[in-house]
C-alpha cells in the first residue's frame, strides 16, 4: 500500500505540474490544456530518428521524391501551410522542417514532432486531390505536431501505466485485473482522446489553410471522398478516428470562424 500510495501522489504531481498548451488559440480556439510529462526534446529526438529511417527505406527502394512534378508541387503547398504556423506557435518558425514525397499506394501523409512531413503518392493518386484538398491533408497533420499530440498521447500512456499499477496493487486484482482495466482504459479513455486530437488537428488544418489562401470548403470534399473510398470502416466507438460524417459536421461548424481569413488572404495574393 505504501507504494500504491507513492505512486498516486506522483501521478497527482505530474497532472497538477504538467498542464499547460502547445499552442495560442487562433481563430479556432485550439488552446486547451495538455498533460505533458514526457520532454519536447525527447520526442523531437526520436521523430527525427524515425524520420530519417523512414526516408532511407524509401530511397533505397528509389520510392523516395522520385515524381518531380509532384514533389514540387507538396513542398510548395507545404511551405505556404508552414509560413502560417507561427499565428499558433511563434517557436515553429525555428523547426527543422522537412517535406518529402513517398512513392507508395499507401493513402497516407503524416507529420513527425518537429516538423517531419511525409505524403505518400497513394492519397494524392487515388483521392484525385486538387491543390486546396491536398492543402487540407498536409494542414491537418502539421496541426498534429503543432498541438504536439504525439507527446500528449505518449504522456497519457505513462499516467495510464502508472494508474493501472496502483489501482491493480491496491485492490488485489492481480495481473489479469490490470487486463481487463487496460481494456477498459482504451475504449473509455484511449480511443476518445484519440478522436480528440483528430478533431483538433481538422479544425486548427482548417485556419492554416484558410490563412495560407487555400479553399476551407476543400477540407469537406475531403472527407466526402475519403468517406466513399473506405466502405466498411469500424464504428466510432472503437476508433481512434472521428466518423467522416462526425469529421464533416465539425468542419462545418467551423467555417464560419476561418472563412473570412480565406478572403482576406486571397485578397493579398490578387
Amino acid at each position: 500500500m505504501k507504494l500504491a500510495h507513492w505512486l498516486a501522489v506522483a501521478a497527482t504531481a505530474a497532472l497538477v505540474t504538467a498542464c499547460a498548451s502547445t499552442t495560442q488559440g487562433g481563430a479556432v480556439g485550439a488552446n486547451r490544456s495538455q498533460i505533458l510529462i514526457v520532454s519536447e526534446a525527447q520526442m523531437n529526438q526520436q521523430a527525427a530518428l524515425a524520420y530519417a529511417q523512414t526516408l532511407q527505406k524509401a530511397s533505397s527502394a528509389r520510392a523516395l521524391n522520385t515524381n518531380a512534378a509532384q514533389t514540387a508541387r507538396v513542398q510548395e503547398i507545404s511551405r505556404r501551410l508552414i509560413a502560417q504556423t507561427p499565428h499558433f506557435r511563434p517557436d515553429a518558425r525555428q523547426w527543422d522542417w522537412q517535406v518529402n514525397v513517398i512513392q507508395d499506394k499507401t493513402v497516407n501523409a503524416w507529420c513527425m514532432p518537429g516538423g517531419k512531413i511525409a505524403v505518400y503518392s497513394g492519397i494524392i493518386d487515388t483521392l484525385k486531390l486538387t491543390d486546396d484538398e491536398l492543402a487540407a491533408v498536409i494542414g491537418h497533420e502539421i496541426s498534429h505536431a503543432l498541438r504536439e499530440h504525439s507527446r500528449e498521447q505518449a504522456s497519457t500512456s505513462a499516467l495510464q501505466s502508472l494508474g493501472v499499477s496502483v489501482i491493480s496493487q491496491a485492490a488485489g486484482l492481480g495481473e489479469a485485473g490490470a487486463t481487463v482495466i487496460n481494456t477498459a482504459a482504451q475504449y473509455a479513455l484511449t480511443l476518445p482522446f484519440s478522436r480528440r486530437h483528430e478533431t483538433e488537428a481538422d479544425i486548427v488544418g482548417l485556419e492554416l489553410m484558410a490563412r495560407a489562401g487555400y479553399n476551407p470548403q476543400a477540407a469537406i470534399s475531403v472527407w466526402q471522398k475519403m468517406s466513399a473510398a473506405s466502405q466498411g470502416s469500424v464504428p466510432q466507438f472503437m476508433s481512434t478516428h472521428p466518423s467522416h460524417a462526425t469529421r464533416i459536421a465539425d468542419l462545418q461548424a467551423a467555417m464560419p470562424k476561418v472563412m473570412p481569413l480565406y478572403q482576406n488572404a486571397r485578397g493579398k495574393r490578387r
